[in-house]
């Protein structure tokens, strides 16, 4: 209806112009439905910049550009209303500038009820007639008009005098000339001059002279000035201002220039005293440069710390400072920033895990997984599942996909405990996996790719395993890129010290235990003993006796220490039982029963004495009734026995 779509060429126009010529405003008739002008007036053209001629038949929305909605919605509200009027319409004009229009309008019914009458003004005239009305209305008024607005103005006057008084910023105003013109009160305290004391005076000779240093600060340089010469707005962060008595505070101030006729004659000054603000920033400051003080020192120390401790005492969870140790750290630092497989080798017990953990954490692979397999523990009819997944479906019990843990491992590390427990079939796969980096699940035909770097650990000898063909050589030099080999115990008796205690540490811990101290006869004690089983039998032994413990700490290690030397020395071979090199807790107990028996027999049944038990066993007497009591042997049976 009131779309006001393209021109119908088809439609005829209404050429009659008579009545139209005859308004006083500028007015066209509109055909809403074409959008097109079927009438309008010589005012109107004059409006426009277009004929009136060339008016007549072209597109109302034209005149509009960028209205469309705006004209629609009016269109509508004339139809549905009958009539309608709007001060926000622009024109625009031939020449190309925008007239300010407002628009009455109203429907041309009933000649035509699709037809609409705009009536057109020009806004700046209006202005213009009613300002020249008011000012013929003020000049009719006479006199006692005159004085009325002269009062409006005092009171204008005293309003601004009472905001001038209220704000809390330094004001005052100054001249073409520099010279003040007004101070508010604030200036007045802030300064401590008065305002008729300034009052025509050179503001900037009184205030503004020098600089914080004492440095003169010549006026041509002044930015309060420089706002009234070049007429712009003056914003400064930090400056300086002068008292009365000849004192000086900091301040920030804006100067903006005032204008008469489009040229500056004077500036208003607005300022406030930063004083607090300058020294809370000045104590933020140095609170600032303390703190960063404290973290350089804490972070040289705790760089100092770290280093001290990881090189020698604990590179993850490795403890010890014996040249052992130190080598194997030395050997760890070579290797991890590398991607060279890795063989650690060597007895049970002695800490191969963690030195692949050491490892891992120690290379680029860090952030991503360390997968370990413990070989010995896999049935073998599940290895190839276990190591490279399965489909669905692959054999019988697999009902579900799984990943196999080299899929798990890509990016990482994958650590093969106790390599030499794998099936030999199954060896020739994994070397082509450690060639290769591909691999297929079990049942299924597509090759997948990882980046798996492996390290393997192993309490056999390889190598003597390669010549009873039970391993293969290809596979092991695969392996054995890098070895490492961890120490047992007995030949770095120097970390028993520190072990123990760390161990003792982490048992009271664990079993909620007092905290306490190893004592020098405990830890010779200790280091007196070869430990077949290596740390992990001394971290089992550490563990039973605070558990057992029943007030003191009994390390006695009688009937473990069997063909040791005062040393410890690593040519004896270290005590076993029952052709094995760990004893199980039952062995070590029945061991334990029979050293006792035997120095009770030998003692004649006395416990206490210089020749009795306890002195046998290098024990407290107490502590060995507490043994007997557990073992549940009496000392009066072997009285009498030879």
């Amino acid at each position: 209806m009131s779309n006001l779509s393209a021109a119908d060429p088809t439609m005829p126009l209404q050429t009659d112009t008579q009545w139209i010529d005859q308004l006083p405003e500028a007015a066209m008739l509109v055909d809403v439905k074409s959008d097109r002008i079927t009438s309008a007036n010589s005012a109107m053209g004059g409006l426009t910049g277009i004929e009136q001629e060339a008016l007549i038949g072209s597109s109302c929305a034209r005149l509009f550009e960028g209205q469309r909605p705006q004209l629609i919605a009016f269109t509508e509200e004339t139809l549905f209303k009958g009539r309608a009027w709007s001060g926000d319409f622009h024109l625009s004009h031939q020449d190309g500038h925008s007239i300010g229009l407002e628009i009455s309008s109203s429907r041309a019914e009933p000649a035509d009820p699709q037809q609409v009458i705009f009536l057109l003004r020009d806004r700046r005239q209006l202005r213009d007639l009613r300002e020249r009305q008011e000012a013929n209305h003020y000049h009719r008024g006479g006199l006692l008009e005159w004085r009325r607005v002269q009062e409006l103005f005092k009171d204008m006057e005293r309003e601004n005098q009472l905001i001038l008084h209220a704000v809390g910023e330094g004001i005052y105003g100054v001249d073409a000339e520099g010279r003040t013109t007004f101070v508010n009160p604030a200036a007045e305290q802030m300064l401590g001059w008065r305002s008729d004391e300034l009052m025509g005076r050179v503001t900037h000779r009184v205030v503004h002279h020098s600089h914080e240093d004492g440095s003169l600060f010549p006026l041509k340089e002044c930015p309060i000035y420089a706002a009234f010469q070049d007429g712009n707005v003056r914003q400064i962060g930090e400056d300086w201002f002068w008292r009365k008595d000849g004192s000086g505070f900091p301040v920030e101030y804006t100067s903006t220039p005032i204008m008469d006729n489009g040229h500056p004659v004077g500036a208003v000054v607005v300022f406030r005293d930063i004083s607090q603000r300058r020294e809370a920033q000045k104590e933020l400051h140095q609170a600032l440069e303390e703190v960063e003080t404290l973290k350089d020192k804490l972070e040289i120390e705790n760089a100092y710390l770290q280093e001290e401790l990881s090189a020698e005492y604990y590179f993850h969870e490795i403890v010890g400072q014996s040249d052992a140790v130190k080598g194997i750290v030395r050997r760890i630092g070579l290797v991890a920033p590398t991607d060279a497989n890795v063989l650690i080798t060597g007895e049970s017990g002695t800490g191969k895990e963690l030195i692949a953990r050491a490892i891992h954490q120690s290379s680029d692979r860090r952030d991503r997984p360390l997968i370990r397999v413990n070989c010995a523990a896999i049935p073998r009819d599940l290895f190839e599942s276990e190591f490279f997944g399965h489909v669905k479906g692959a054999f019988t019990g697999a009902f579900s996909e799984r990943i196999g843990r080299f899929e798990l491992a890509d990016g990482g590390t994958l650590f093969l405990d106790e390599v030499g427990e794998i099936p030999l079939e199954l060896q020739g796969k994994l070397l082509r996996v450690l060639q290769d980096q591909q691999f297929e699940r079990v049942g299924d035909n597509r090759t997948r790719a990882v980046n798996v770097r492996v390290i393997a650990a192993t309490n056999r000898e390889l190598k003597a395993e390669v010549n009873e063909k039970r391993f293969r050589e290809d596979l092991y030099f695969r392996l054995n890129v890098f070895p490492i080999e961890s120490v047992p115990l007995r030949r770095r008796v120097e970390d028993i010290p520190m072990l123990a205690q760390e161990f003792l540490e982490r048992a009271c811990v664990k079993f909620n235990r007092p905290r306490r101290l190893l004592r020098k006869t405990e830890v010779e004690k200790l280091k007196h003993y070869h430990w077949p089983g290596n740390v992990r039998e001394l971290e089992n032994v550490i563990e039973r006796r605070v558990i057992t413990a029943d007030g003191e700490l009994d390390l006695d290690l009688t009937g473990r220490d069997q063909g040791a030397d005062s040393h410890g020395s690593e040519d004896q071979p270290p005590a076993r039982h029952s052709g094995s090199q760990v004893m199980t807790e039952q062995e070590m107990q029945d061991l334990e029963k029979t050293n006792l028996i035997r120095a009770l027999t030998a003692a004649a049944g006395r416990v206490s004495g210089d020749d009795g038990a306890a002195a046998m066993l290098g024990v407290k007497p107490t502590t060995l009734a507490s043994r007997l009591k557990k073992l549940e042997l009496d000392p009066a049976t072997f009285r009498n026995r030879p």
